[in-house]
């Protein structure tokens, strides 16, 4: 195709070629950003964090009567209602009693399993094949063992053990620490606001690793009921943390990058030792095995901070990748995580307030 410059020398030419594409880069990275904040701004404040996990409670007496309590959160997904299904075995004995009980659903009815009891039956909850969390199954036998199992879109049914093996609680948790944190935005977005505010693998390395010791320090408290707070105002603390780091980003716009001990790992401590309640607050809507409870807590944690981990991987890689191209942004746009940040910790503050 001839160059619009030809009557020009070819040198000339050449450059006003140069020019084009760059500024066809600049224009297709900025018309990329633009939706990807945009996508940020409409779609993330509705799922600011993780969908809670149901929960089927099942609770054998020695006659083979059984008390079956289901609880489910009030948000949804949307075109998704999950049922269990017991097993065959079991026949309704009287009514349902539902009530609403704090951000849950909760539905309670009696059944009578027999022969054989619990051991050895199907539990399926329909619906779930097709959702996007998790069904936490805990059942009290009559000679009082307790089983538990985790059920997800691709394992819907679980026959109950004799017992559970500790291998299962391993799975089971880890896999629950791994979704929850790759699908709790508000966490994410915490974790690439210290990305942006360090500079240097050794920085970044210390900033992470005081994050990790804060939130594992007061998830393991809160799980093991050695400290209690309510889950609200926890949950809009989280969000103003998030406030305070985009605050300090959208200050001069340049990563923090001495070698002293200072803001940064005091801020990320301080404020994992905050986010770790609000893993907390996700664990105690499902509870601990009485009998694997050390077992559960380090593989939930152990899930947390691989999810944790792949994420910080992901955005230094991708980071690394479009460096050559995001040197030609406008400096400008240097800003736009701060105001991208700030804008939606101001709405899901202001919405769990509310």
């Amino acid at each position: 195709m001839p160059c619009a410059c030809e009557a020009q020398p070819r040198t000339a030419c050449a450059a006003a070629r140069a020019e084009s594409s760059d500024g066809g880069v600049r224009l297709a990275l900025s018309a990329a950003l633009a939706a990807t904040l945009g996508y940020l701004l409409l779609l993330l404040p509705l799922q600011a964090h993780p969908l809670a996990p149901s929960l089927l409670e099942l609770k054998e007496a020695d006659s083979g009567i059984v008390q079956v309590l289901w609880r489910t959160p009030i948000l949804q997904q949307r075109g998704v209602r999950l049922r269990p299904r017991l097993p065959d075995r079991c026949r309704p004995v009287g009514g349902i009693r539902a009530e609403k009980e704090d951000a849950a659903w909760v539905e309670r009815w009696t059944v009578q399993c027999q022969p054989g009891g619990l051991p050895g039956g199907e539990i399926l909850v329909e619906g779930l094949e097709r959702a996007s969390s998790d069904v936490v199954v805990r059942v009290v036998t009559a000679e009082g063992r307790s089983l538990h199992a985790v059920l997800n879109a691709s394992r819907s049914r679980w026959r109950i053990p004799p017992r559970t093996r500790p291998s299962d609680v391993l799975r089971d948790y880890l896999l629950m620490g791994v979704e929850h944190i790759i699908t709790g935005f508000d966490h994410l977005l915490f974790v690439f606001g210290l990305l942006l505010l360090v500079s240097g693998w050794r920085r970044l390395v210390a900033v992470v690793t005081f994050f990790t010791l804060g939130h594992s320090v007061t998830l393991c408290l809160a799980a093991l009921d050695l400290i209690r707070l309510p889950q609200a105002p926890v949950e809009a603390a989280i969000a103003f943390s998030i406030l305070v780091l985009a605050c300090r980003l959208a200050g001069d716009g340049k990563p923090d990058g001495d070698g002293r001990l200072g803001f940064p790992q005091s801020m990320a401590a301080a404020f994992g030792l905050l986010h770790g309640l609000g893993f907390a607050g996700a664990l105690a809507e499902v509870g601990l095995p009485s009998q694997e409870i050390p077992i559960a807590l380090l593989s939930f944690n152990l899930g947390i901070e691989i999810g944790q981990l792949g994420f910080v991987l992901l955005i230094v890689g991708l980071g690394r990748l479009a460096a050559p191209l995001l040197v030609r942004l406008p400096r400008w746009s240097l800003h736009a995580p701060a105001y991208v940040m700030g804008s939606l910790s101001v709405y899901w503050m202001l919405d769990r307030v509310s």
